[in-house]
């Protein structure tokens, strides 16, 4: 059984440059229930646009919590 987080992301593009540069390993933020959730930032390679990443996303763990996915739900 899958689990689907909704978080809102707006993070940008200075910001992704200390994730990609490994200064920063990790995103930490709030999921739209009210949860702190702490990820990988390598995740969000499929989601960046030229001016970071804005907008609700649906991540999915598997019931390990390994990453499954992440998709744009809305921006």
């Amino acid at each position: 059984m899958h689990q689907h987080l909704h978080v809102i992301l707006k993070i940008s593009s200075y910001k992704l440059m200390q994730y990609y540069e490994g200064d920063v390993d990790s995103v930490v933020a709030k999921t739209t229930d009210g949860r702190v959730i702490k990820f990988p930032a390598n995740i969000l390679r499929s989601v960046v646009q030229s001016h970071g990443v804005y907008g609700t996303f649906e991540l999915v763990f598997d019931k390990n919590h390994k990453f499954v996915s992440i998709r744009r739900v809305s921006d």
